[in-house]
């Protein structure tokens, strides 16, 4: 499979390691075509390096992995037409540190899958992974239990294509909860301050929700 992973933070860089290491072909898109930390990120696990626009363009799958608050503008440098009937996975959160608080934008009534949807509707955006660490994405055999990752999105069949995905991360079938439309990316958003507050207190981001019901 070939996959765009659009930014160079520590999640892009974990989540395009991991999928070179499963085999795939992977670029990893920034801004210019010289990003030195992408430039030296391709030349030590094997992957490819470009702009946002040569990565989406000969992928398969789309990897949002930028901040949340500049998500729109990284698949509006992408091109629609390098979108247009693709996967794309949204990993981002809208967070922001504002006069040292941790806010969300947008908040409430919208969400940066919204947004996305919205703005590229011949995509296929699917919102996954963006309710643990970038380790824990990863490889969630770092925390112990059958705990849950979400997914969320209008095409069944994209959700289907990243529900595989996560099973090659390590997340079984049984652990990925379908939460219906892109709607519910509101939901899964506003989960980050919690997550912070767990962090800060844990000491740590090895953590997650393990869910159980009755049945």
């Amino acid at each position: 499979m070939r996959y765009a992973v659009l930014g160079t933070g520590q999640v892009g860089r974990t989540l395009g390691g991991k999928l070179v290491a499963l085999g795939h072909e992977v670029t990893l898109g920034s801004r210019t075509q010289d990003n030195p930390v992408a430039l030296e990120w391709a030349a030590s696990t094997g992957g490819g390096a470009g702009t946002f626009t040569e990565a989406a363009s000969s992928a398969e799958v789309v990897v949002v992995a930028v901040a949340g608050r500049v998500a729109l503008t990284a698949l509006e440098a992408a091109g629609a037409d390098n979108l247009a009937g693709k996967v794309v996975v949204d990993v981002s959160n809208p967070l922001a540190f504002e006069d040292g608080e941790a806010r969300l934008s947008p908040v409430g009534s919208d969400s940066v899958g919204e947004q996305l949807q919205r703005a590229f509707p011949q995509a296929r955006v699917v919102k996954s992974l963006n309710t643990v660490n970038c380790e824990v994405m990863v490889d969630p055999a770092r925390v112990p239990g059958d705990h849950q990752v979400f997914v969320c999105g209008e095409d069944a069949d994209a959700k289907a294509r990243v529900t595989e995905m996560l099973g090659e991360f390590g997340w079984p079938a049984d652990r990925v909860i379908d939460l219906g439309g892109i709607q519910a990316a509101r939901s899964v958003e506003m989960w980050l301050p919690l997550w912070l507050n767990l962090m800060r207190h844990f000491g740590h981001a090895d953590f997650n929700l393990e869910l159980r019901t009755p049945r």
